[in-house]
């Protein structure tokens, strides 16, 4: 039986950091930033040329990435 690791939207976006975080200690990323709003949450991974706001699904999918290509 399969156990997920997020079944909404919010348990997705604290997936996501907790991702981030494994990432960041790492060091597959130098730092990370959520910003929090009443209904949604905004993720930025600095870039030195841009560094564009990533939705909880997109840094989910971006973290993850990151952490399985390093394993």
């Amino acid at each position: 039986m399969t156990t997920y690791q997020f079944h909404d939207e919010y348990t997705l976006a604290e997936t996501a950091e907790e991702l981030g975080k494994k990432a960041l200690s790492l060091g597959l990323i130098p730092s990370f930033l959520v910003r929090y709003f009443p209904d949604s949450r905004q993720y930025y991974i600095p870039n030195e040329e841009k560094s564009e706001p990533l939705t909880p699904e997109q840094a989910y999918l971006r973290f993850k990435k990151l952490v399985e290509d390093f394993s």
